[in-house]
């Protein structure tokens, strides 16, 4: 999906703040309970971790970059409960109205989204049938193409050509999982790119690796 979350590459975010190795891993003590929700809003709501991505591409952007990392999370929790029907449209803007002392009537249960869509095995590697297409050392181009579904594949490689470091596991395929439309598992691909290949000869010169299914991914004839 091309969103908010898909800014690799993009100008005008200023220079990346490195927290010290030693810092604690949360902030404050209700940062703990947002991460915790997150995780549980999962399994209560049988989704998986694809779906809590594409969740987060669909935060609304004053929410995905004006509440935080884990205020972002917490509104993701929020999104997979409505998106599974274990929570009504306005049940939280109720139930905080209510809670500072407001009449309100809190929303109805709705009917479940999905009933008969069972969570699949755990983790997202998984064994295929055929040999990867693909090899170490082999020349190959990310595929150019845009979708309103989840997609790993970020905006800044779409089109650009690299080299394949390593074949990983295969694992399940984000297009599919994160719509509930089954597993459809590929080999995927570590593969490195220039960074001049990928921003232009201004750029100052690294090696940038991204881990990549092998639908995303063609011969580069050049």
């Amino acid at each position: 999906m091309d969103s908010i979350a898909d800014i690799g590459g993009m100008h005008g975010f200023g220079t990346v703040t490195r927290e010290p190795p030693d810092a604690p891993p949360f902030d404050q003590p209700w940062q703990k309970r947002a991460f915790g929700m997150a995780l549980l809003s999962m399994r209560v709501s049988g989704t998986n971790l694809e779906a809590f991505r594409h969740a987060l591409e669909r935060l609304d952007p004053v929410q995905y970059f004006g509440e935080g990392y884990f205020g972002r999370w917490l509104h993701c929790a929020e999104r997979l409960l409505l998106d599974s029907s274990i929570l009504a449209p306005g049940a939280v803007e109720a139930r905080a109205r209510a809670l500072r002392g407001e009449d309100v009537e809190e929303p109805g249960t709705p009917e479940p989204a999905r009933p008969d869509y069972q969570p699949t095995a755990a983790g997202s590697t998984r064994e295929v049938d055929h040999e990867p297409r693909f090899g170490v050392g082999d020349r190959v181009r990310a595929r150019r193409f845009g979708t309103p579904r989840h997609s790993r594949l970020p905006r800044y490689v779409r089109g650009a050509s690299g080299t394949v470091e390593r074949v990983q596991p295969a694992h399940v395929l984000p297009e599919t999982h994160a719509h509930f439309e089954g597993e459809n598992p590929e080999h995927v691909y570590k593969v490195a790119f220039s960074s001049v290949a990928l921003w232009g000869e201004d750029a100052e010169p690294f090696t940038l690796t991204v881990d990549l299914w092998e639908s995303y991914l063609e011969e580069d004839a050049a």
